[in-house]
């Protein structure tokens, strides 16, 4: 199954190789930064607790709509036209006092769907399927077995509450010098912040980010792979690491 948004930085290309390079024995997943949510979505199950987070509000808000009002998210998504007019609607309104939260997400679903890039910024100008129906699929991916838990934390603060043992903890922070397509901010404090609390867990974490020399000074302890993708913002391919420390 595939993500049912774009999104900067979504992992759709490099999902599988992620996943292939998983621990053998976890019985706890957790996506620290969730974004898309292209490798979770594509397994049916990678463990018996699987936790999705990310700092965007409009994102996590969005994410428990479909768990948890699918139904009414898609008759809401339902009377969105892919326009230009919309699209600047939206981004005057969403962030106003007043609306509900599936008013919102349906709102920000159509916004991600119809800018250029999924930046959430700029009109996309071109054809765009913006059909709610998928909708169905993803509700029952977030409510198979007990389901996942939906998180709108600090990384570190939920790093601390989900770390065991057998915790494997999926990293894709926002990359070094890309922190500005990021509606959240992310500062090199907290590059290290990141850095430092992963150094000290119980569990498993495998980390994706740019290939960069600062990143790979500061991960120099932990085992690097590096890897390729085509570039989603332009021509050519694009460098990136897999950092884990197994």
């Amino acid at each position: 199954m595939r993500s049912f948004i774009p999104w900067i930085g979504g992992k759709s290309q490099l999902a599988n190789r992620i996943i292939s390079m998983f621990p053998e024995n976890f019985d706890r997943y957790v996506e620290v930064f969730g974004g898309g949510a292209s490798v979770l979505f594509a397994k049916e199950k990678h463990a018996s607790l699987e936790v999705y987070n990310d700092a965007n509000s409009q994102l996590v808000n969005l994410f428990r709509c479909i768990r948890f009002h699918r139904e009414e998210l898609q008759r809401e998504i339902a009377g969105y036209i892919n326009a230009r007019e919309i699209f600047e609607d939206i981004r005057a309104q969403i962030n106003l006092r007043g609306f509900t939260d599936i008013q919102r997400a349906a709102m920000f679903y159509i916004q991600i769907k119809i800018s250029y890039g999924a930046d959430g910024n700029t009109y996309g100008c071109n054809k765009k399927n913006i059909s709610p129906e998928y909708l169905s699929d993803i509700e029952t991916r977030l409510k198979t077995g007990a389901g996942v838990v939906i998180e709108h934390k600090d990384f570190e603060n939920l790093i601390k509450v989900y770390d065991r043992p057998g915790a494997l903890f999926y990293c894709d922070p926002p990359y070094h010098k890309t922190e500005k397509y990021y509606d959240a901010e992310f500062l090199n404090s907290d590059h290290e912040r990141l850095n430092n609390c992963l150094k000290g867990i119980k569990g498993k974490f495998i980390l994706s980010y740019n290939d960069d020399v600062y990143i790979r000074d500061l991960y120099r302890d932990f085992n690097i792979t590096a890897v390729e993708r085509q570039n989603n913002l332009g021509k050519g391919s694009f460098k990136e690491l897999i950092i884990k420390n197994y």
